[in-house]
């Protein structure tokens, strides 16, 4: 058997894009909108020790496998190799095609995360953070674009730019939390910033951000001072557990939920429904998944080794139920699916625009890392396997919650400022 009789049989002929073996065979119609190419007998080396999509992703990362084309057909073809499974006679095919060391792991390479000590301890949870965000703040300017905001966007059309959208988002944010001159905003997991300043630019509020990652704490201070915000917003080097003895008027959370864990989760909500004055509200912002997966990305996934360590998405029911066991009371629930593929779609162009620049200031592997993970993001939305709610709570005390009534109060609200 050679080498692409044996691929053609583990994928099937009907292959939508082309595939481009180390040994010169070729698979698939020439004018394919993608391209898988193996550079070398490594990337099938890697496939054979670790099946699927771990396996796939060390191969890309490494570089012993490229995608040329269009990242999202050839993401179609990872979920053939993700679902393949070989025979007794197809392993040993294989193993004698690859050579005889085809079956000796090769070492992962050096960006796959290995965290120590108890899952979601405070220095657990830094490390997470650092191995995340602490990449190059040049190199998320030029994925994320001038918002510099890590979270969907909100695109009332598709033609809107990713500015706008990001903009959009934050008023609807300020809208729901009923934002008003002289109150006092926390931002938890606050990036860079961009919520905070939106905030106290628009609505003449101040404000606390926390971040555990240094980078993000340092640029988004230079942001504030440029903006001539410094006497109303601050940004802590802090972990969200350590806002004590302090009152807010609201509280916003945008994506930084993905981190905390299911174990941490009602000390989650319990400590924001501390900080929050009676009728504060607080807009939790975060990726959720769909009832019947697993509470997590996978201990052997891609995204969990290279991208969000220890990150957990959590049904939306049982997140709504864990709000309310807080002391909460939940009073809205909106889903901004569609919005996230938007965004990342967005960022991937963004990337592969400024490809060059990107491997320049991080690395090939962590320029590769972002778009694989971004792009099968970005499929994930679309098809429902991921998804993104905004959930809003109150803390009522006696009955008395302050919202506003009926449906469409955000837009209304919204209409008299």
């Amino acid at each position: 058997m050679t080498l692409a009789g044996l691929v053609e049989e583990v994928l099937g002929p009907d292959l939508a894009v082309a595939v481009e073996l180390h040994d010169g065979s070729v698979l698939g119609a020439a004018d394919a909108p993608a391209r898988l190419v193996f550079r070398s007998r490594d990337a099938l080396r890697r496939l054979l020790t670790a099946p699927g999509e771990l396996g796939f992703a060390r191969a890309y990362v490494a570089g012993d496998l490229d995608l040329e084309g269009d990242v999202y057909a050839a993401l179609a073809l990872q979920e053939r190799l993700s679902a393949a499974r070989l025979s007794a006679r197809q392993w040993l095919a294989a193993a004698r095609l690859v050579g005889r060391d085809a079956l000796r792991p090769l070492p992962p390479p050096p960006e796959e995360a290995r965290l120590r000590g108890r899952r979601h301890s405070r220095e657990r949870d830094a490390a997470a953070i650092a191995h995340h965000y602490d990449v190059s703040n040049r190199f998320y300017r030029l994925v994320l674009g001038l918002s510099l905001t890590y979270s969907c966007a909100l695109f009332s059309e598709p033609s809107l730019t990713l500015e706008e959208a990001q903009a959009a988002k934050h008023e609807l944010v300020c809208a729901k939390l009923g934002l008003e001159e002289g109150m006092h905003l926390l931002d938890v997991g606050c990036g860079w910033g961009s919520m905070l300043i939106h905030a106290a630019e628009r609505h003449g509020v101040g404000g606390v951000g926390v971040t555990l990652s240094r980078p993000q704490a340092e640029l988004a201070r230079e942001r504030i001072a440029e903006a001539g915000l410094e006497d109303r917003v601050e940004v802590r080097l802090a972990d969200y557990r350590d806002v004590r003895g302090e009152r807010f008027d609201a509280i916003s959370s945008i994506g930084m939920f993905e981190h905390v864990g299911r174990s941490q989760l009602a000390l989650y909500f319990q400590n924001l429904h501390g900080l929050l004055r009676p009728g504060g509200r607080l807009l939790n912002h975060g990726i959720s998944r769909p009832p019947g997966q697993r509470p997590g990305f996978g201990r052997r996934g891609f995204v969990d080794r290279y991208v969000f360590p220890d990150g957990e998405l959590h049904e939306i029911g049982f997140v709504l139920s864990t709000i309310q066991r807080a002391g909460f009371e939940a009073r809205h629930l909106e889903s901004l699916r569609e919005h996230y593929a938007l965004t990342l779609r967005r960022w991937v162009a963004n990337l592969e625009a400024g490809w060059q620049d990107a491997v320049a200031e991080s690395g090939a592997a962590r320029a590769r890392i972002w778009r694989l993970y971004m792009a099968g993001s970005a499929l994930g939305f679309e098809a429902g396997r991921l998804q993104v709610h905004q959930a809003l709570a109150v803390r009522a005390e006696r009955g008395e919650s302050g919202m506003p009534l009926g449906p469409g109060a955000w837009e209304r609200e919204e209409a008299h400022r």
